[in-house]
């Protein structure tokens, strides 16, 4: 940390996690608003179509030199001429890859059945041009922990794109919505993170003496495709078998369950890394600061999925309405495997700071091996079966990857088990609970929206309650993290390491 106090440097983390979650809070508010209207405006089927691209976009994205960027913020120091290598890099990439899926599109089409998929590929392939405009200034800025000007920029990409998806569904613009709104976001981005970075860099060809990045961005690249394979594989296997009504409520009931894992733990994740990569030389600070973050997270993500898995019915009905009520079974499942894999994208950040980007390469081979094979033998039983896939996959995937990372950590599975107690035990008491109560009041025939504040409410409640009586430490640090409040003297000795 050179001659940065540890008290300066844990205030840096600390304004870079607000601004960075904050802004990402504040934005996925702003989308989903526009989100909820539009869903209503369009059918199953649009999703099903979109889903379908969505997974030829991934397997394409994950050679678009974002994780040889990345090598920028790991290294100790970067010079000039790195950053245009860098940027030589992504413009290369993501021409080629634009290139390959524009002139490509058929395949993909021909594979799924339907020709619109082509159609929609073609367009979409307009992300990859404005991709390097978007990773160089990010990282940079990370580097820095400079999430101030990047939050403003993403405010600003959200509402553009929210505008554009409501006033294309209201033009009756239907599938097209999905693709041209994500568009107006990534070029939005592209624009805004390049002025406020004021990174205006001529790009080097000359790749000589770019080992470290590439040797970095390669074991990033190969972790990143054994994970694409793994989160990609079920719509991949379930695109050619089934009709694209069917796949759609999959495919949002899928969203729904993964919108804390996708959207509120990868910002944090953005923090932890140049943050992790600034201790990694302490041991003692890297183990006590990611557990405490395993601990604090499930506090938040354990009550949210168990919440989720028993109140997805009168939720869905309220927020999506009755057309889409069946997703509710595909929800209940999935939910409760996505409460662990919150926290088993925790450990790659921290081992890829480390300078070991190949051991979460090697947990996301896992994962690609378990998750496909897991949705082959579930497709048996329709989509159901698997959602049921993500449930038995999760929990084996977590323990793979707490093996392989816990060396190098300094934690054991048990040290990572305890500190998912303190959420995930008073989380599960409370959804027995609140299933119960819906089992009770539902001779009543409530209105749906009736039956969710009661039954979030009276969560809410017995979560809270339990925390006081079993967990009142642990509810005491949420509520100074909330509030910005200094820990007590012995939690400050702890942190004397940082």
């Amino acid at each position: 940390m050179g001659g940065e106090s540890a008290a300066a440097f844990g205030r840096r983390v600390r304004s870079a996690v607000i601004w960075r979650s904050g802004s990402q809070i504040l934005a996925q508010i702003i989308t989903w608003g526009s989100t909820l209207m539009v869903i209503r405006l369009l059918d199953p089927a649009d999703y099903g179509l979109f889903a379908m691209t969505q997974v030829v976009l991934a397997f394409l994205a994950f050679l678009n030199g974002w994780g040889f960027a990345s090598a920028l913020v790991q290294s100790d120091s970067v010079d000039p001429f790195r950053i245009r290598q860098a940027f030589g890099l992504l413009l290369l990439l993501n021409g080629l890859l634009a290139a390959i899926q524009f002139f490509g599109a058929p395949v993909a089409a021909a594979y799924y059945g339907q020709p619109m998929v082509a159609e929609l590929l073609r367009v979409q392939a307009l992300m990859f041009l404005a991709t390097p405009f978007i990773a160089l200034p990010e990282v940079m800025m990370s580097r820095a922990l400079d999430f101030r000007r990047q939050a403003f920029v993403n405010l600003l990409a959200a509402l553009v794109g929210a505008s554009t998806a409501l006033g294309c569904a209201l033009a009756g613009l239907g599938v097209w919505t999905l693709v041209y709104a994500p568009i107006a976001m990534f070029w939005t981005r592209a624009i805004g993170l390049t002025i406020v970075a004021r990174l205006l860099v001529w790009p080097s060809f000359d790749f000589r003496g770019c080992g470290q990045i590439v040797g970095f961005g390669s074991a990033v690249l190969f972790a990143q495709l054994f994970w694409l394979i793994q989160s990609q594989s079920d719509i991949f296997i379930a695109g050619a078998r089934f009709e694209p009504h069917a796949l759609g409520l999959y495919a949002e009931a899928l969203f729904l369950a993964q919108i804390f894992m996708a959207k509120f733990v990868p910002p944090l994740n953005e923090v932890a890394f140049p943050a992790y990569a600034r201790i990694k030389h302490d041991p003692a600070a890297i183990r006590w600061s990611f557990l405490k973050t395993v601990r604090l997270l499930m506090l938040v993500a354990a009550p949210f999925y168990c919440g989720l898995a028993v109140t997805a019915a009168p939720m869905v009905e309220t927020v999506f309405g009755t057309k889409w009520l069946g997703m509710t079974p595909y929800i209940q499942i999935i939910a409760l495997a996505l409460m662990l894999m919150t926290v088993q994208i925790l450990f790659a950040p921290l081992t890829n700071a480390l300078g070991k980007p190949s051991i979460s390469m090697f947990t996301a081979l896992g994962g690609a091996i378990i998750f496909p094979a897991a949705f082959l033998i579930g497709a048996e039983w329709g989509l159901v079966g698997m959602a049921w896939a993500w449930l038995v996959s999760a929990p084996l995937l977590l323990i793979v990857t707490a093996r392989l990372s816990a060396p190098l950590i300094g934690v054991s599975l048990w040290d990572v088990g305890r500190a998912m107690l303190p959420g995930l035990a008073p989380a599960l008491v409370m959804a027995v609970c609140v299933g119960l109560t819906a089992q009770a009041i539902a001779p009543l025939s409530l209105a749906a929206p009736l039956q969710l504040v009661i039954l979030v409410a009276l969560g809410a409640a017995l979560y809270v309650g339990l925390l006081w009586l079993l967990e009142r430490e642990a509810l005491g640090e949420v509520i100074r993290l909330v509030l910005r409040r200094q820990p007590p003297a012995a939690e400050v000795a702890n942190q004397e390491a940082i």
